[in-house]
């Protein structure tokens, strides 16, 4: 791996838990059960906030820009989404459920001249990110930026991840790795255990089936484990990834990208040692 391509993959370490805490923090569920959904399981408000920039969306657009995601898991929450709430509502609560969520978590750090320091340099970054061709991103970077700084931050760092995720998706296509079998190859080398994966909501027959199609092309071994083919397609995939990932961050210079790395990495604590996060996700982060 590249210099540059490490540091793109480093700066979505740093960036992606500084998210994805939306979908875990207490304050994110009590908002979710104010605009009426169920918060005995994560999935009613995971798919309404994520889902809530693209508009009241159908179940065909969430399971093409999610991709992960079986559509009869997808079916099981969208379009229903929205008879519960409007994507508008939605937007308006997932905006309270993070700046709730970042004041629990970083208390005085949240008014603190580092924080807006570093949510001015990732809002530069998330505004140099072309969104052409990547829907998820697009959506968000659409939105109205709020005036709080810590706010800014989550906007940011939201748009970039959802930039990545979009361009991961792209990459999947390109190696001819449909939604399952992206699950069972990543599975296959490691990235987490297929328990982890099941909360995708593919069923064994569909994850063996996707397993066969993949031994079949050289990827995997009969027990399930990637063949070198396998582990270089995935690598490749990555490598793909991050390419996809690397313009924005560019609009940084590298004093400005180590300084970013500075600030960042006490609110990363604060979030990843706040136990809210699971310690092992589909991402696989910190495996590949």
């Amino acid at each position: 791996m590249s210099e540059e391509l490490g540091r793109v993959r480093q700066m979505w370490h740093l960036l992606e838990p500084l998210h994805a805490v939306l979908y875990y923090a207490p304050e994110s569920f009590e908002e979710a059960a104010g605009l009426g959904y169920r918060t005995d399981e994560r999935w009613p408000s995971y798919f309404a906030w994520r889902a809530a920039p693209l508009g009241e969306v159908d179940t065909d657009r969430v399971a093409g820009t999610f991709y992960s995601f079986s559509p009869a898991m997808v079916r099981e929450y969208v379009p229903a989404a929205w008879s519960v709430a409007s994507s508008g509502a939605v937007l308006a609560a997932r905006t309270r459920a993070v700046d709730r969520a970042y004041r629990g978590l970083l208390g005085e750090q949240v008014a603190g001249p580092e924080l807006a320091e570093a949510a001015a340099l990732v809002r530069r970054v998330a505004e140099a990110a072309d969104t052409a061709g990547r829907p998820l991103a697009a959506a968000n970077a659409a939105l109205f930026w709020p005036e709080e700084p810590h706010l800014v931050l989550w906007q940011a760092a939201t748009i970039l991840r959802e930039h990545r995720g979009d361009g991961h998706v792209a990459a999947l296509a390109g190696a001819e790795l449909d939604p399952v079998e992206s699950l069972v190859s990543f599975a296959a080398i490691g990235a987490a255990l297929p328990e982890v994966f099941a909360s995708r909501g593919w069923g064994e027959e569909e994850w063996q089936a996707a397993r066969q199609r993949l031994v079949k092309r050289g990827l995997l071994t009969g027990d399930g484990t990637a063949a070198e083919a396998g582990r270089a397609l995935r690598t490749e995939v990555e490598r793909r990834t991050d390419e996809a990932a690397a313009a924005p961050w560019r609009a940084l210079g590298e004093e400005e990208r180590e300084r970013l790395v500075e600030l960042l990495g006490p609110l990363w604590v604060a979030v990843i040692g706040s136990g809210l996060l699971p310690s092992e996700t589909t991402l696989g982060i910190g495996k590949v």
